[in-house]
């Protein structure tokens, strides 16, 4: 796993789950500053504490939602799909002008292996239309195999970025190099629609039995 030279401080609000601390976990590797965000203060240092146990050897910081949000010039958002609006909104005015990851998948219960986008879309257009274009929303990650990032394994699965920055793009692929993965640029925000659906894709061929983990990869001949 590559390392760099530039430490970012990135904030991971909802890092309580298994991607929000998998990719704590890979980017504090890597040299980053990590602050865990939460609704409460209580809960963050709950999640801190989770993710001592995990790995201990990770430093990160505790902080609310809004503190974090304001703490970090990259912001992931990892909440579930129901709390990404309400979310977003109670930080927006400390995302001006950075980076927010996105990862939601909008997943429908019971039927999360039934594709069921939002009528803006996409979760990702959803969240750039709430936050404006001072803030540039980039979608990735919603296709990894979330607790796979928590281990010292490779994953076998490429990772979709659409934004509409290519200079945002461009550092979310730079993160996810060195979290251990390949990004590729995915276009627009319009297009995390593509991602997002494909997710409900993986669970049922991971239901199949054939294998588990299911991902992507992209394919192709290269320039020589």
């Amino acid at each position: 796993m590559s390392t760099t030279t530039q430490p970012e401080t990135i904030a991971i609000l909802g890092g309580t789950g298994d991607l929000g601390t998998g990719l704590a976990i890979r980017w504090a590797r890597a040299g980053h500053r990590i602050v865990i965000g939460s609704r409460t203060l209580e809960k963050a240092q709950a999640a801190v504490t989770a993710l001592k146990e995990i790995s201990p050897a990770t430093q990160a910081e505790a902080m609310d939602n809004a503190a974090a949000a304001a703490a970090g010039n990259i912001v992931v958002l990892t909440v579930p799909a129901e709390h990404q609006l309400s979310t977003l909104a109670a930080v927006k005015e400390s995302l001006t002008g950075k980076i927010l990851i996105d990862v939601t998948v909008p997943l429908v219960p019971p039927k999360v292996g039934t594709v069921q986008l939002p009528p803006e879309g996409s979760a990702g257009k959803r969240a750039q239309s709430l936050l404006g274009d001072d803030v540039m929303v980039v979608s990735a990650f919603q296709n990894i195999a979330a607790h796979l990032l928590q281990q010292d394994v490779e994953i076998e699965c490429d990772v979709l970025v659409a934004g509409n920055k290519k200079a945002a793009r461009d550092k979310v692929i730079e993160l996810i190099a060195q979290a251990g993965m390949r990004g590729w640029h995915a276009g627009p925000i319009e297009n995390s629609a593509a991602a997002e659906a494909l997710t409900s894709i993986l669970i049922q061929i991971n239901r199949s039995g054939v294998l588990s983990h299911a991902g992507i990869k992209i394919v192709g001949q290269g320039d020589h």
